[in-house]
């Protein structure tokens, strides 16, 4: 199936989230479905599809394999390219960007996943990051939390008690996982070493952000998450009263998305 073919068609894997702070985050349904996954590897290209093989176990293949095609779909739809003219490289530490026939193109971009559910933030020009996480039980929320949160953020872990403990650690740690993979830096930065803007640690969705060590930089944090999971996007803005008066729209509930029979 092409790409304008895919695009067109219901039995498509991921649809439009939402639309916020200049990005536009699409949904990728994460599920199993062989037809589904087949069509995600013919877009794949050579070294993706070695990639995708090198995963020992299937779920991981699976995710990788329908996000990056998600992902190509839409950025050839934007940039109206063809899919065989469209790779990907990396920068320093890691960070993929978008090439169509060899050239760099201004496009923004990053996905996450969890479980059966994934994320992918498209945007122009200005570097981003996504995070998402299922919340999943772990047996000791505040240990862990003493190792990536700061201070403000470990008294709240510390004193919030059973769901909410869950709750706020997976909301505070998309919330940093977004800026981290936003500067591109991984985990060369401690996450200890910055906090969530105040503000949002008092439960505001979205607020301004700068990096200690890059005070010249602003960027949009915004909450993301909703009942199935913990979700965050951290972009970088150029002007600050569109950060501050950035309009969050309420998460829209996902469209019917087709069953694999």
């Amino acid at each position: 199936m092409s790409i304008s073919s895919l695009m067109a068609s219901k039995d498509r894997w991921w649809r439009l989230w939402q639309e916020t702070a200049g990005a536009t985050i699409l949904h990728v349904d994460l599920t199993p479905c062989a037809e589904r996954e087949a069509r995600a590897f013919d877009l794949l290209d050579a070294r993706e599809a070695r990639r995708a093989q090198r995963f020992v176990v299937e779920p991981p293949r699976r995710r990788f394999a329908l996000c990056r095609a998600a992902l190509r779909a839409n950025l050839c739809e934007r940039l109206d390219c063809r899919n065989e003219l469209l790779s990907f490289n990396t920068l320093e530490h890691g960070k993929p960007v978008a090439a169509v026939n060899g050239q760099r193109v201004p496009i923004a971009f990053n996905l996450s996943h969890s479980g059966g559910h994934g994320l992918i933030a498209i945007a122009a020009h200005q570097p981003l990051g996504i995070d998402l996480e299922e919340r999943r039980p772990v047996r000791n929320f505040d240990g862990i939390g003493k190792r990536v949160y700061g201070p403000a953020e470990r008294r709240l872990l510390a004193q919030a008690e059973g769901t909410r403990k869950a709750a706020l650690f997976y909301r505070l740690w998309t919330l940093k996982e977004a800026l981290i993979k936003a500067l591109g830096t991984g985990f060369r930065l401690n996450p200890a070493t910055f906090e969530v803007p105040e503000p949002m640690l008092r439960g505001e969705r979205s607020g301004r952000f700068q990096f200690p060590h890059q005070p010249e930089d602003y960027w949009q944090l915004v909450d993301l998450g909703e009942p199935r999971f913990a979700a965050a996007l951290a972009i970088r803005v150029r002007d600050l009263t569109v950060a501050d008066g950035v309009s969050l729209r309420e998460t829209p509930r996902l469209g019917h998305i087709p069953k694999c029979f």
